[in-house]
């Protein structure tokens, strides 16, 4: 097999290793996926300014995020059905992160549990919590969060309604995978995956298995389709922050003025990201937005990440000159995990450590720290 160099080589391994609708859940946006589109295309279009003849023979990528130490700065975005992309997969996940020195976010809608990872691994990790309509669930799920040590909490902003994603219906996405003609053949060609995902620890939402409706996948999927609330606003921020005593991260803020109340409520961090272009098609990408949200509330209480886009360390790089303290990965996180279960997910973060690294020495930067627009060819 073709070594390895690049997260698009991780992408092409996944593709022929998982059944298509689990791939596509991954991969795709949005309906004509223009804002999926413009998340790598901004980000390819900014230029790099190289640099010759500085001394950066001693150079470090370390920084930190909510005052954690991380060997570079990215965290592992909380992405929904993780578990489907291999056997355990945010077990695989976590223990990846916490090798190579990066935070790991688990999603509220992940296959295993918060316990079961909590079980399985020995450092805190990070918890993603959308709150529904049922609050009393949603608290429920704070204080799991709180029993399981996790160090932070991540409350996503941005899904009150979902946006279609055209080829889940097509591919008649499920959870567990459903097996129609249509797709019995597709996944008798994935022998390796099928062993892996049915010999995982669970096979549905393990967050939501503590629910009567988890007894029945149809009325679980009824219930979560019914979850999404669209009445929430800025006081539910409030009633987490009351209620969560940990550091809070918020992710989905894409303007600004949006940006300017995130940061009045105090939150630790506020992630820059369009839902990887899973959301409002049409919204502009991650990237364009990242530069007028430092302008706005920068230099505050609250830290700006960046998220949307991140296959490599040039891109790492980008948006840490753009102002963003800290980045986090979703997609990249997931073809690597189904190319390559825990091994994968670990060479998906070196390969972007090592291009931050490179690319830092070639604009003649040594702290990543120290990294500003001066590296940009703007």
């Amino acid at each position: 097999m073709a070594p390895v160099t690049n997260i698009k080589d991780l992408r092409a391994i996944a593709m022929k290793k998982v059944p298509r609708a689990i791939f596509h859940y991954a991969d795709r946006g949005s309906y004509d996926e223009t804002t999926l589109k413009a998340n790598k295309a901004d980000l390819d279009a900014i230029a790099l300014r190289q640099r010759v003849m500085i001394d950066v023979s001693e150079r470090s990528t370390k920084t930190t995020m909510i005052g954690e130490e991380v060997a570079l700065p990215l965290a592992i975005a909380p992405t929904g059905l993780t578990g489907l992309f291999h056997g355990d997969g945010e077990i695989h996940g976590c223990r990846a992160a916490h090798a190579a020195g990066i935070p790991f976010t688990l999603s509220t809608m992940s296959i295993c549990s918060i316990e079961d990872v909590a079980a399985a691994v020995n450092k805190p990790f990070w918890f993603q919590l959308y709150v529904m309509r049922d609050r009393k669930f949603s608290e429920s799920l704070i204080e799991r969060a709180k029993a399981a040590k996790c160090s932070a909490l991540v409350l996503t902003l941005d899904l009150q309604i979902q946006g279609q994603r055209h080829m889940d219906i097509k591919n008649g996405l499920a959870v567990p995978p459903k097996l129609t003609v249509a797709n019995a053949l597709d996944i008798a060609t994935k022998p390796a995956w099928a062993m892996s995902v049915l010999m995982g620890k669970r096979h549905s939402f393990g967050n939501l298995a503590v629910r009567k409706e988890s007894d029945s996948l149809t009325t679980l999927s009824q219930w979560i389709a019914g979850q999404f609330d669209p009445s929430l606003s800025w006081k539910d921020v409030e009633w987490v922050r009351s209620i969560w005593p940990g550091k809070l991260i918020l992710k989905g803020v894409l303007d600004v003025e949006d940006a300017k109340i995130a940061a009045q409520t105090g939150a630790d961090a506020i992630v820059v990201s369009n839902h990887g272009g899973r959301q409002l098609d049409g919204a502009v990408s991650s990237i364009s937005a990242l530069p007028k949200i430092v302008d706005a509330i920068g230099g505050g209480k609250s830290e700006i990440w960046f998220d949307g886009g991140i296959q490599s360390g040039q891109d790492v790089l980008k948006a840490v000159a753009l102002g963003a303290k800290g980045c986090m990965m979703g997609k990249s996180f997931l073809w690597s995990l189904a190319a390559g279960g825990q091994a994968g997910v670990a060479k998906a973060i070196e390969i972007i450590r090592k291009e931050l690294d490179v690319s830092m020495a070639l604009t003649g930067t040594k702290d990543i720290n120290k990294v500003d627009k001066s590296v940009l060819a703007l």
